[in-house]
């Protein structure tokens, strides 16, 4: 599915080859933030251009999920983002609250520049998506890409590859929480893995 030009989805983002986990002890409380979706008049998701002050997750590179995806001369990260408000809910229930924005920043990699030898670091951003949970959706999500830009965001059809995808495949509520790989374990201790995801690890 590859609906717009940097063509990734969010699924991408959630996966991760190697990942940081950042401390937040410091980080303010959540109570009485304003939501993370705010939407136009019209229904459009607001480009969230706080996002890198959320919670960093994890860093999935080069993923892809069919054999060829038409990247095989581009190496790519997929950074993804979410909420405090959000995460913080998460660590206590296993579950994503109503209004959780997950956010997939894609970026090019480069392989030389300045003293780098070996390896790949990132460059310019590619594109944005956001994966919002609102009851205003009948599946309860919805995929919002903004490509390059950050204007207002239509939402994807809920028919859409990246939703049959993540209904299908997502360890927690639609979500790729199995490869992010300080959730996992959350979910696991919670016991909140869905069927679906239990069943492909056998």
């Amino acid at each position: 599915m590859k609906p717009y030009a940097w063509g990734v989805c969010l699924a991408a983002v959630v996966a991760s080859l190697s990942a940081v986990a950042i401390g937040h002890a410091q980080a303010p409380p959540t109570k009485d933030m304003a939501p993370a979706a705010q939407f136009t008049p019209d229904g459009k998701l607001q480009f969230p251009k706080d996002y890198r002050t959320w919670i960093y997750l994890s860093t999935g590179m080069d993923m892809a999920y069919v054999e060829n995806d038409g990247m095989a001369n581009m190496h790519m990260f997929d950074n993804v983002f979410v909420d405090r408000a959000s995460y913080d809910a998460f660590l206590e229930t296993g579950h994503w609250p109503e209004g959780t924005v997950m956010m997939l920043e894609v970026r090019k990699g480069e392989g030389n520049g300045s003293i780098n030898k070996k390896g790949q670091y990132q460059v310019g951003k590619l594109g944005a998506e956001a994966h919002v949970k609102d009851k205003r959706f009948p599946s309860g999500w919805a995929f919002f890409p903004f490509g390059g830009g950050t204007g207002p965001s239509t939402a994807l059809p809920q028919t859409s590859q990246c939703n049959s995808c993540h209904e299908q495949h997502a360890a927690v509520d639609t979500t790729f929480v199995q490869f992010y790989p300080t959730l996992l374990p959350v979910a696991q201790a919670k016991k909140t893995l869905s069927a679906a995801y239990l069943a492909e690890q056998k």
